[in-house]
């Protein structure tokens, strides 16, 4: 069995998004996104994720990396993670309700924030695949 999750890289003045949530008990951060439905594709997905948690519309700029290599799922017993990112902008500039949904949980459950690119590092994220994205990014 495979889940797969497409994460969208949003960079805006020299800052990245990143959003913290909690998910059966784990508290995480990581890049915006989720879960790939059935009959979605994976711009789709990543358009309804940024969309349904932060109400905002965007565009696809380029694809950035697919997972690789074996990871395990870490929430659900005999299956594969396989994550999708690409790198993303705002459809629209930035507006001041955008800005003001930073650093405040919506009705997920989901906090977002922007960190400065100058103090992200791998060890800002939770997950194995996401620190290793970092990494690529700051390359």
């Amino acid at each position: 069995m495979f889940n797969i999750r497409v994460y969208g890289i949003l960079i805006a003045d020299d800052n990245i998004l990143l959003c913290e949530e909690s998910f059966r008990g784990v508290q995480m951060t990581k890049f915006v996104g989720g879960g790939l439905e059935l009959g979605e594709g994976t711009i789709d997905c990543l358009k309804r994720e940024f969309l349904e948690e932060m109400d905002i519309e965007i565009n696809v700029v380029s694809h950035f990396y697919t997972t690789d290599f074996y990871q395990k799922d870490a929430f659900f017993e005999n299956s594969q993670l396989i994550s999708i990112y690409y790198v993303v902008e705002p459809a629209n500039p930035l507006s001041v309700e955008y800005l003001q949904k930073i650093n405040r949980t919506n009705k997920f459950g989901i906090t977002f924030k922007f960190e400065s690119l100058q103090d992200f590092n791998a060890n800002k994220l939770t997950w194995p695949v996401d620190k290793y994205v970092a990494g690529l990014l700051l390359k």
